[in-house]
């Protein structure tokens, strides 16, 4: 018998790869002498880079860039098995987390070291790149990254706009300058993981839905709103990019436009990249069983969750899904009518979270184990 076990990180606690682990754990306890698959996924959020290194064997690669507010900071991508793919979260250059919550400002926040990861990518001779665009701390309409990549952004006065410009810079802004792109940018195809669909302005764009988390006051929004506006029709003029309305455009502060602007990237499904970076459909062929999960499971799983697009790829091979969650709402069972076949609680009797994250491993195997021995009902009752 092969199983599949294909889930996403408990976040805070395991790692995918460890979650796969002590599932198959509690799996063996009643079916020794299986072929286990263990495929550690993740949906193009945080974990992403971690699962994708675990499931190809790659590594971790470190690199000192310029942080969202222009400190240097020590970033990691991850470098697949393949060495030729390489997995980047804008969240490592980029992100929330590496600004002290009274210092988070999109006005003067850039996506400068993400352009920089990127580089250092191409100079690995990378031929794709997956990048996923959650948790920055910037609004510049990916302007920053542009700049790391050799893009030049002139002013009103007809100068250069030095290095790390940001989001309150982009009024400023008067043509762009593509002469001196990254020479190897062509040549790399680049993934973007957006599963949101905003414009780059308006009342569903960037700086009005996420800037406010990012630390910016109604007036700031106001600005950073026309800013991106007035960038976008800069763009176009410069280089006939129409972009400011593209579904995802407002992802990641305006990452988005940029990235379809200044780089031959498209926006995809973070859960269908990942299903496609780790060969998954390729690993369910022969398979009698796959077991996928995530820390908390509900009705909204179906749409671009982890254990969603096992389901879909092993539905492909006509293979049974059982998802293991470290908690169920009570709308989980909606999860039925999206391909998975069963579902089971990591945690057997009512605990606190900071109990059930202590006891994960245990919970898992034994968790494992009741999906196996319930299987093995069914197999006797059919007989």
């Amino acid at each position: 018998m092969k199983i599949v076990i294909a889930p996403d990180s408990f976040k805070e606690s395991l790692t995918s790869l460890e979650v796969a682990a002590e599932i198959e754990t509690g799996l063996k306890r009643v079916w020794p002498d299986a072929t286990y698959v263990k495929v550690p996924m993740a949906d193009g959020g945080e974990g992403t880079v971690r699962s994708l290194v675990d499931a190809t064997g790659g590594e971790i690669v470190k690199v000192e860039v310029s942080g969202p507010m222009g400190d240097k900071v020590l970033a990691s991508y991850g470098l697949l098995g393949d060495k030729r793919t390489a997995v980047i979260e804008m969240a490592e250059a980029s992100g929330l987390p590496l600004v002290p919550r009274d210092k988070r400002n999109p006005l003067v926040a850039t996506t400068y070291g993400t352009g920089e990861l990127i580089k250092d990518a191409i100079a690995r001779g990378v031929e794709e790149i997956i990048l996923g665009i959650g948790g920055s701390a910037t609004n510049d309409g990916g302007a920053g990254l542009a700049q790391a990549l050799g893009v030049r952004f002139i002013n009103f006065g007809g100068a250069l706009i030095p290095d790390l410009i940001a989001g309150g810079d982009l009024d400023d802004v008067q043509a762009v300058d593509m002469s001196q792109v990254e020479p190897g940018l062509a040549g790399v195809r680049i993934s973007v993981a957006c599963d949101v669909t905003n414009p780059l302005c308006g009342e569903t764009g960037a700086s009005r839905v996420y800037g406010p988390q990012k630390g910016a006051t109604p007036e700031m929004v106001a600005q950073l709103d026309r800013n991106l506006e007035h960038f976008a029709h800069v763009i176009k003029r410069s280089i006939g990019a129409d972009v400011a309305d593209r579904p995802g455009a407002g992802a990641g502060g305006g990452i988005g436009a940029g990235l379809m602007a200044f780089t031959n990237a498209t926006l995809k499904r973070g859960i269908d990249l990942v299903v496609e970076a780790t060969r998954l459909e390729e690993h369910m062929r022969g398979a009698q069983l796959a077991v996928t999960g995530e820390g908390r499971l509900d009705a909204q799983t179906p749409f671009g969750k982890t254990p969603a697009g096992v389901a879909a790829a092993a539905r492909k091979q006509n293979v049974p899904v059982v998802a293991i969650a470290g908690g169920l709402s009570e709308d989980a069972p909606a999860v039925f009518a999206h391909g998975i076949d069963g579902l089971e609680a990591a945690t057997a009797a009512p605990m606190s979270l900071d109990e059930a994250m202590a006891k994960a491993r245990e919970n898992l195997q034994n968790a494992g184990e009741r999906i196996a021995r319930l299987i093995v009902v069914g197999q006797r009752m059919a007989r």
